[in-house]
């Protein structure tokens, strides 16, 4: 990737990897419970002693919605608030790729479409590749490309033409 063999990497090389260059968004938000929305975004820069500017956080806090509950703890905060700061740490170093586990599985459908419409946003804005794995058809008819899996293997591709999430 980048024209570098990432299979020739250490653990801890890939875990650096994976941080700088790769978002994850998670069903069940892996959100820290010590720490507030704007640490719990920041995590990933906070690792490798890399300092946000303050416009990048203000940015990133006013896209998600979140400007008003940057110093909330998690339990403050309902499970769209919480996938969305989940979104921002993923969303913080700008990664190449964004993979995104059920990011709607633990949400009613008003805030699932909103973080659909979120992720597309986003997509426009940081022109990335963003993968979604869901068992939810909704969702994927917002996809530009549909690859269906059953039982470990690939049954089905689709293409769309409609701009969208990857």
């Amino acid at each position: 990737m980048n024209g570098k063999n990432i299979y020739e990497y250490s653990d801890d090389d890939l875990a650096i990897f994976r941080r700088k260059n790769i978002g994850f968004i998670y069903q069940f938000y892996n959100l820290l419970p010590i720490l507030t929305v704007e640490e719990n975004i920041t995590l990933p820069c906070d690792l490798d002693s890399k300092k946000v500017p303050e416009e990048k956080l203000r940015s990133l806090l006013h896209l998600l919605g979140l400007e008003n509950r940057r110093k909330y703890l998690p339990n403050q905060l309902s499970g769209g608030q919480q996938q969305r700061v989940a979104i921002g740490r993923a969303l913080i170093n700008q990664p190449s790729i964004l993979l995104a586990d059920e990011p709607t599985g633990n949400l009613d459908v008003k805030t699932s479409k909103e973080i659909i419409q979120l992720l597309k946003q986003a997509n426009k804005i940081y022109q990335q590749t963003i993968i979604i794995i869901t068992h939810n058809l909704e969702i994927s008819k917002e996809a530009d490309r549909v690859l269906q899996i059953e039982d470990g293997k690939l049954v089905e591709k689709g293409e769309k033409s409609n701009e969208s999430v990857t």
